[in-house]
C-alpha cells in the first residue's frame, strides 16, 4: 500500500464540501408510538413511520443523563431508514432511556420523541426462542431484488491490465470475476469510475485544440458486453489536458479531481462520448444505459472545486448528454453518505436540468429512504440508485471478510427491497487498487471474491438471495428480537418454498459474534406438505467462511499451489438435509449467522 495516498485519504475522506443551503428543509415531526423493549442482550426500539423523513436516528441515554446518538460503529452515516431498530451497544442490566427523532435528509435530525425506558436483559444460559411463521398459500407479491441490477467494480481499464497480484493476472481474473456476477448472480450493470482518467487516453490537446480517442474505451466496454453485462458510465475524473489544477488527486494511481479550465471542452468530450457510444453499440443499446455526473463531489478527497462548480458541471454533462439523445438518462449526484441529494434536486427544479435517476452511497447501515426528497421536490418520477453501498467505508478492514460482512448484506438487500431500484455492492473483486494492490489474499478488501477468485461471506449471500423464488410469502415474528435481531425472506416457486434467515446486529464491535446474541429459530410453513423434505444452507463462522478456513490452514500472505483447492472445499457453502417436525424446522443461530431452508417435494 502506498503510504502518501493513505495518508492523503484518511486526512481528508471524511471532510465534507459546502453544506450551506438556499433552501430549508422541513420541520418533521417527530416519531409517535414509540416503544423500546428489552431483551437477552439487546433493546428493540419501534415507532411509527413520519411522512416526509428519509430516515431516523436513535438517541439513547442513562436514567439521569443527555441522550446521545447510538453509535453502531460504521464509520459511516448512523442514520436508519426505518423501523425496528436493535441496539445491542448496550450494557445488559443497565436501565436506559431512549427517543427518536425523524430525519429530513442526512445532515440534519429533527425533534426527539418521548422518551421510553428500557433494561437489556442478562443472558440465562439458554438462548432465547424466536417463531417465524410463513404462508406458504398466501397470494404473495413478486420478490424485489436490488442486487441484480448492479454491482460495482474497479475502474474497467484494469481488464486490460496484465500486470500480476497475488501471483494472478489481473485482467483475466476481474474479467472472471464480473462474468460470475452475472453468471451466477444475474447482475445486469457494472458501475466503475474513471472512464475519463489518463489510462484510457480519451483527451489530449495539441497545439490548443482538444483531441478524443475512444480506442481504449471500446476495448473496455467490448470485454463487459461480451460478458452479458452493461456499463453505468460514471463522467470522470478529469483528463490532465482539460483539468485547471491538475495537482489534485486521489488514489495511488492519481485520479486528477479538479473541475475543467474549460466546461465548454468539458461537454464537447461528454457530447462526443455519448455519440461514439451509439454509433458503436446502436442507439436501443444505449439507452438502456445510465451516465452519472461525477464520484462523491461532497467530499473534499473527490473534488477540488465549489458545490456551484460541481452543479455547473452537472448541468453541462446532462446538457451534453441529453443533445444526442433526450431520452438517455443522467443522474446524479453520486454523493459519499447521502449527501448532496436535496442539494442537486433543488438546483434542478430551479433550472430545469434533468435528473432521471438520483445516485448516492453509504456503508455500514440499510440505505436510507431517499423517495421523501424525490417528492419533496417534484422528482417522484426519479429511479433511484445507490450506485456504492457495503459493510464499511474503510480499506483493508477485516471485516470486509468476515460472516458478520455477509449477513449484513443480507440485511440491507431486505431493507432496501421494494424501494429502491438498485443497491450496488462495492465491489465485485478484490482485484482493487485505490489505495494499492492487495498485499495478501486476507488483506480487508472491499471484493465480494478473493484474488484467485474465491467466494468470501458477501459473495454466498448473494448467492442465497439468488435462490429465492419468484414470489414474496408473508412472515411473521414472535419472541425475543424477532423482526429486529432476527429477520427473514421467504418465497415460493411452483414446487418449492424457500426461508432465508439470519440473526444480526449493525453493531460492528460485536463483527466477531457475542453469545449473549444466539437465538434458537423455529421456523414454520403453514399450508406445507409435511411429506416434502427440507435442505439448510448455513452462512456462520466455520461455514462459507474463508477466514476461518484460511486459518484453519495456516496459510500465509498466499495460499500455495496445494492450498488453493483445499482453501476453496472449505470455504464453499454447503447444504445439509434436516429433519423437519411437522410444518417446522427449528435451527440455533448465533449472531453473526444466516440460513438457507428450502421445502422440497421428497423424491421417490
Amino acid at each position: 500500500m502506498h503510504s502518501d495516498a493513505k495518508a492523503d485519504w484518511d486526512a481528508r475522506i471524511a471532510i465534507r464540501s459546502d453544506e450551506d443551503r438556499e433552501f430549508a428543509f422541513p420541520d418533521l415531526d417527530p416519531p409517535k408510538e414509540v416503544t423500546a423493549v428489552g431483551g437477552v442482550g439487546q433493546v428493540t426500539i419501534d415507532w411509527s413511520p413520519v411522512p416526509g423523513a428519509v430516515g431516523y436516528l436513535i438517541l439513547r441515554g442513562p436514567e439521569d443523563g443527555p441522550l446521545e446518538p447510538v453509535d453502531h460503529h460504521s464509520g459511516d452515516v448512523l442514520s436508519v431508514p426505518a423501523p425496528p431498530y436493535v441496539d445491542t451497544t448496550c450494557t445488559p442490566g443497565t436501565p436506559y432511556r431512549y427517543a427518536v427523532a425523524s430525519v429530513p435528509e442526512v445532515t440534519v435530525a429533527g425533534r426527539a420523541s418521548d422518551v421510553v425506558g428500557a433494561v437489556p436483559l442478562l443472558p440465562d444460559g439458554s438462548a432465547p426462542v424466536v417463531r417465524v411463521e410463513v404462508d406458504a398459500h398466501a397470494e404473495g407479491v413478486e420478490l424485489p431484488r436490488p442486487w441484480v441490477p448492479m454491482v460495482g467494480s474497479e475502474r474497467l481499464s484494469q481488464l486490460l491490465c496484465k500486470d500480476l497480484s497475488g501471483g494472478r493476472e489481473i485482467g483475466p481474473e476481474l474479467e472472471q470475476a464480473l462474468r460470475r456476477m452475472h453468471d451466477e448472480i444475474g447482475v445486469r450493470t457494472v458501475r466503475a469510475h474513471a472512464i475519463f482518467h489518463d489510462d484510457t487516453r480519451v483527451y489530449t490537446e495539441v497545439d490548443g485544440e482538444p483531441v478524443h480517442d475512444f480506442t481504449v474505451v471500446d476495448a473496455i466496454y467490448d470485454k463487459l458486453l461480451g460478458l452479458g453485462l452493461r456499463p453505468v458510465v460514471e463522467l470522470g475524473f478529469m483528463p490532465r489536458d482539460l483539468a485547471s489544477d491538475p495537482s489534485k488527486t486521489v488514489f495511488e494511481y492519481g485520479a486528477i479531481i479538479s473541475p475543467p479550465h474549460s466546461y465548454e471542452r468539458w461537454g464537447e468530450l461528454v457530447r462526443a462520448l455519448v455519440q461514439h457510444l451509439i454509433d458503436r453499440y446502436g442507439l436501443d443499446e444505449v439507452l438502456t444505459w445510465d451516465f452519472e455526473v461525477w464520484n462523491e463531489a461532497n467530499l473534499e478527497v473527490f473534488w477540488s472545486g465549489t458545490k456551484a462548480e460541481w452543479m455547473r458541471l452537472y448541468d453541462v454533462s446532462a446538457a451534453a448528454v441529453k443533445s444526442v439523445d433526450p431520452r438517455l438518462a443522467v443522474g446524479g449526484p453520486s454523493s459519499a453518505a447521502a449527501g448532496w441529494v436535496d442539494d442537486l434536486l433543488a438546483h434542478a427544479a430551479r433550472n430545469g436540468s434533468p435528473v432521471d435517476f438520483v445516485s448516492t452511497h453509504t456503508y455500514g447501515s440499510p440505505p436510507l429512504d431517499v423517495r421523501a426528497s424525490l417528492e419533496r421536490h417534484g422528482f417522484g418520477e426519479a429511479r433511484i440508485l445507490w450506485t456504492e453501498w457495503g459493510v464499511t467505508p474503510t480499506h483493508f478492514n477485516p471485516i470486509n471478510d468476515s460472516v458478520f460482512s455477509g449477513v449484513f448484506l443480507l440485511r440491507g438487500m431486505k431493507s432496501a427491497a421494494g424501494r429502491v431500484d438498485a443497491l450496488a455492492y462495492w465491489v465485485a473483486s478484490d482485484h482493487f487498487e485505490e489505495l494499492g494492490r492487495p498485499p495478501r489474499l486476507l488483506h480487508g478488501g472491499f471484493g465480494l471474491q478473493t484474488v484467485g477468485g474465491l467466494p468470501k461471506p458477501r459473495f454466498h449471500a448473494m448467492s442465497l438471495l439468488s435462490r429465492l423464488g419468484p414470489v414474496q410469502l408473508p412472515v411473521a415474528f414472535a419472541g425475543d428480537g424477532g423482526g429486529s435481531l432476527v429477520e427473514a425472506w421467504a418465497s415460493r416457486d411452483r414446487d418449492r418454498v424457500a426461508v432465508l434467515v439470519w440473526n444480526l446486529t449493525l453493531d460492528q464491535t460485536k463483527a466477531s459474534g457475542e453469545p449473549a446474541l444466539t437465538r434458537t429459530v423455529t421456523v414454520e410453513v403453514a399450508g406445507i406438505d409435511t411429506e416434502w423434505e427440507v435442505t439448510a444452507t448455513v452462512l456462520a463462522p466455520g461455514s462459507g467462511d474463508i477466514a476461518t478456513a484460511a486459518a484453519d490452514l495456516g496459510i500465509g500472505a498466499w495460499p500455495t499451489d496445494q492450498q488453493w483447492p483445499e482453501l476453496a472445499a472449505r470455504s464453499a457453502l454447503q447444504s445439509i438435509s434436516v429433519q423437519p417436525e411437522g410444518p417446522g424446522v427449528t435451527v440455533t443461530l448465533p449472531m453473526p449467522s444466516a440460513v438457507l431452508l428450502e421445502w422440497r417435494p421428497r423424491m421417490r
